[in-house]
């Protein structure tokens, strides 16, 4: 999605990746990389407007939720999230985190998640489509 995104910004941007999961078991979001840069407020370096989350799906919102609140914590004034697919809880959720400085585009809404945290009809597990490990 990265590579999609970029060509459709007007300018080359500064990239910074947050690896996050969500956790099977708890459905809560875990920090496994994170490469933003020291903020920069002094002399107007380092400087950005906005923050894109490039996420494929929003399920629970765990994970988007951390990530907003990671990059709001950061220093971004604002923040716009882009998914393929969500469910109407996970909007909700990531709505509510910081409603004044987040925006939410996403492609379609289903209803919701089954037990496990997957969206129901959904897609199936994203990271094994993206990654082609689907039953391994």
């Amino acid at each position: 999605m990265l590579d999609a995104v970029q060509s459709l910004l007007p300018s080359p941007v500064s990239v910074h990746h947050l690896g996050m999961y969500r956790d099977k078991s708890t459905l809560s979001a875990v920090e496994y990389y994170n490469s933003l840069p020291p903020q920069r407020t002094d002399d107007g370096a380092g400087r950005m407007d906005v923050a894109i989350i490039v996420d494929p799906i929003i399920a629970t919102g765990s994970t988007v939720c951390a990530a907003i609140e990671t990059l709001r914590d950061w220093g971004a004034p604002r923040i716009v999230c882009l998914a393929v697919l969500a469910t109407e809880g996970g909007l909700r959720r990531a709505a509510e985190v910081w409603p004044e400085g987040v925006e939410l585009w996403v492609g379609g809404v289903d209803p919701g998640t089954d037990d496990g945290g997957m969206i129901k009809p959904g897609l199936g597990d994203i990271g094994d489509r993206l990654f082609l490990t689907v039953g391994k």
